[in-house]
């Protein structure tokens, strides 16, 4: 290979760059001993080099194809050095485009595996999860390296491509999951918005995943791998009248995660910008364009790369609760209900509900562990985008627990989660909060002041907690079920939570 380091500053990742390395080219190459040549020939190159710190977030390998391949395969590794503790070592992740280029959009996309796994396949025919069946067509392909994190003395890599000469094969068309499941009219459906396969960093297959959500009791679930769509024609048969599966993606960029909810299938949504890159809002416009829901995740993980650093311009709801709950799901929580008192004073005009997610990957996380709850006209992907962006929202740690929340005025005024009442000022209003399935919980009321009013629920787990407060009280009224504190001074595991009603004087 001859390595040229020329760095080129693309749109495809603005600021922050790509670095564009010598082509790997085919032309001279001979066919491996043993093979005639013809079809089941092999081609085969091994190029290494060296990243230093400093390296732009994208390094595209050009590949020239010839004429008559069949697969191209990839094998890759890097070094790991020792590095001093609390220093950041190696981590590089892979992906490749093919001849159609690397330019925004992704038309060229053809798979991302991320640091999943070290190898990889494509052709017509099949792929390695993680990346799209199809032709491999001649002309220029690029390996896309995703060098995460760097150590002090850099990063040694080597790449062997292999390329299957033969017959192209077929592509099969894509079956994608229906739109629609039988429902049960207009009701509150369970499901999980955020999961993991093996067509991104997960362990478990479609079928493990879907025959886990029919045993936690979903009614729906959203495909969301990292950075890639392949996982959306891998659901045919596990879908039925019980179980809506909906199809997405987890945009994982370097400054933090967006769930993509139920996006238009096949529809790939490009991750390569960083939050000083793009304007506030780009990433959720470019999922209303595929028809989807803009959900960040997780906002506050202490991973690298994981908490949302861009802004919350455009989003439709956000990820509150993401699998058990956790220090960063209550900063998650605080600063969602410091929002809603913002929006109650006048200073944002939009409000975004809260959800929660599983983000399960692999045993032993629980797929439904939180799930959300939605009010919806019937078991659609358009009815549950429009209970999600409405608010019509609860989010409970499993399908054992119920609950029902609502408010009322001194004259038959009405108004659910998500909704508003408009009663005088001073006007007695009512809550109500029936639970069910939460023994020896703690259920509470909480406004703009906090938490006002509290009760435990008995040893059966069921209760009917009602108080009377007004719109000069407060602003708005949600409820949390909680566990025991297990540390003295600090809040016990979230059990279940709502999303606001708000009380406006008028």
């Amino acid at each position: 290979m001859e390595r040229r380091d020329v760095l080129t500053l693309s749109a495809a990742t603005g600021a922050a760059g790509a670095l564009a390395l010598g082509p790997v080219r085919f032309a001279a190459a001979a066919p491996a001993p043993g093979n005639g040549g013809g079809d089941g020939a092999t081609l085969t190159r091994t190029v290494r080099g060296h990243l230093p710190p400093g390296t732009p977030d994208h390094v595209y390998v050009p590949v020239e194809v010839p004429p008559g391949v069949r697969e191209i395969a990839v094998a890759y590794r890097y070094d790991r050095p020792d590095v001093p503790e609390g220093t950041v070592g190696n981590a590089c992740d892979i992906g490749i485009f093919d001849e159609r280029g690397t330019a925004p959009g992704g038309r060229g996309f053809r798979g991302w595996s991320g640091g999943a796994r070290s190898a990889f396949f494509v052709r017509a025919d099949d792929a390695t999860p993680g990346y799209l069946p199809g032709p491999v067509r001649p002309g220029t392909w690029h390996l896309a390296l995703g060098p995460y994190t760097l150590a002090p003395q850099g990063l040694t890599y080597e790449i062997t491509v292999t390329l299957r000469l033969g017959a192209p094969g077929r592509t099969p068309r894509p079956v994608y999951p229906p739109e629609r499941a039988r429902g049960r009219g207009r009701a509150w459906y369970r499901g999980d918005g955020h999961v993991h396969s093996v067509h991104s960093d997960g362990r478990r297959t479609p079928a493990e995943i879907a025959a886990l959500a029919r045993a936690a009791r979903l009614d729906f679930l959203n495909t969301s791998e990292h950075n890639t769509t392949s996982s959306h024609r891998a659901w045919d048969g596990l879908w039925g009248d019980d179980l809506l599966i909906l199809t997405g993606e987890e945009i994982t960029t370097r400054n933090g995660h967006l769930v993509a909810l139920g996006t238009d299938p096949g529809t790939f949504l490009d991750w390569r910008r960083r939050a000083r890159d793009t304007s506030p809002g780009a990433y959720a416009r470019a999922v209303h364009r595929a028809g989807g829901l803009a959900i960040p995740a997780h906002p506050h993980a202490s991973c690298i790369g994981c908490s949302w650093k861009f802004d919350l311009d455009g989003a439709d709801a956000v990820e509150v609760w993401n699998g058990p709950y956790t220090a960063e799901d209550e900063t998650a929580l605080a600063q969602w209900d410091n929002a809603l008192v913002a929006h109650a004073r006048g200073d944002r005009p939009r409000w975004l509900p809260a959800v929660g997610h599983s983000d399960a990957h692999r045993d032993p996380d629980v797929i439904g562990l939180p799930q959300t709850v939605v009010l919806a006209d019937d078991l659609s992907r358009h009815a549950l985008h429009d209970g999600i962006r409405a608010g019509r929202v609860w989010i409970a740690e499993s399908a054992d627990l119920d609950l029902s929340f609502d408010v009322s005025g001194p004259h038959g005024e009405h108004a659910g989660i998500g909704e508003r009442l408009t009663v005088p000022a001073t006007a007695p209003v009512t809550v109500r909060l029936t639970v069910s399935g939460a023994p020896g919980c703690t259920a509470s009321f909480h406004t703009d002041q906090g938490r006002l009013h509290s009760a435990a629920i008995p040893p059966g787990g069921t209760t009917a907690l009602t108080w009377v407060t007004s719109p000069a009280r407060a602003a708005y009224v949600r409820a949390e079920i909680r566990h025991p504190a297990t540390d003295p001074g600090t809040p016990g595991r979230m059990a279940a939570l709502t999303n606001p009603v708000f009380l406006e004087a008028g």
